[in-house]
């Protein structure tokens, strides 16, 4: 296994990964791998289809998908992820030596940086593709890297209106403290929620038989870990980190009772409304022989 570093330039999305919301999830890693792990197991089964010798996992987190597609496609093959955060980073390549696993991790912003051309059979991404600051950038500087033929293959959420769950918690908390209104289109969690734009991305960044089809997957996560969960994740959790602990007190009281409908037992169960978007890189262009 090796590593490498490029440097991501400051940007927001540096700054909010590699600050509160980078170490939030690496706190919280074993709740949100169990969460999403069945959009793990949706691309893990891509990958068994496609066979492909190299892969890039996009916005790799704490490692979970890099690590299980390396174990399924073997030594003799690879599997590389890039994420904007370091802590996320550093905790993924902990885990690759841990299982022993030959996976690489490169600390970069993958709009940006200078993958070897044609250097990638397959593309992957469980939610990490929907924080590009500059998108077209980032899906061309993709492709380029491609190999003729490469599948671009990953997941993104759709809409908030559509996933409800994903909202209960600024909307029960609006009363009690102040969140920033969730802006179309702007990189988050939702910047892919219409399907036409994100097809014209696609195509406008060179990429061709672009296939977008919805997803609704039922996740879950253990009610005892509700608390932990809302009060370090999302614009509520990030908002609380600035709170002091008795607004933090009426806003967790204000918000828990929201999600009971969620509540099954001894756990929290919710459907997750993504897209599953596929597209393959072109043939490349070659220069016709001169007379």
């Amino acid at each position: 296994m090796t590593s490498s570093t490029s440097t991501p330039p400051a940007s927001a999305q540096s700054t909010l990964w590699n600050g509160h919301s980078g170490h939030a999830w690496v706190d919280l890693q074993p709740v949100l791998d169990q969460m999403f792990h069945p959009f793990l197991d949706l691309l893990v089964d891509a990958v068994k289809k496609e066979s492909p010798r190299r892969v890039l996992d996009v916005g790799c987190g704490t490692g979970s998908t890099t690590i299980a597609i390396a174990q399924e496609i073997g030594s003799q093959d690879h599997c590389t992820g890039v994420d904007i955060s370091q802590p996320m980073i550093d905790v993924a390549r902990m885990r690759a030596r841990q299982t022993g696993v030959s996976a690489d991790f490169v600390h970069a912003d993958a709009q940006t940086h200078d993958f070897p051309a044609a250097s990638i059979d397959m593309i992957v991404s469980r939610f990490g593709v929907m924080f590009f600051d500059r998108p077209g950038e980032a899906f061309a500087n993709l492709r380029r890297a491609s190999r003729e033929g490469a599948l671009l293959n990953v997941i993104a959420w759709r809409g908030a209106a559509d996933n409800p769950f994903m909202t209960t918690a600024e909307r029960a908390a609006g009363p009690y403290i102040e969140l920033p209104a969730r802006q179309p289109g702007v990189p988050g969690q939702f910047a892919f929620a219409d399907q036409d734009k994100v097809a014209t991305l696609l195509k406008d960044s060179g990429w061709r038989d672009i296939d977008i089809q919805p997803v609704d997957v039922e996740c879950s996560l253990p009610e005892r870990e509700l608390v932990g969960y809302i009060s370090r994740l999302g614009p509520v959790g990030l908002a609380l980190q600035q709170a002091d602990a008795a607004t933090r007190a009426r806003v967790i009281d204000a918000v828990r009772p929201a999600f009971d409908q969620y509540v099954h037992g001894d756990d929290i169960r919710y459907v997750a409304a993504c897209w599953s978007i596929r597209a393959r890189s072109p043939a490349r262009e070659t220069t016709p022989p001169q007379p």
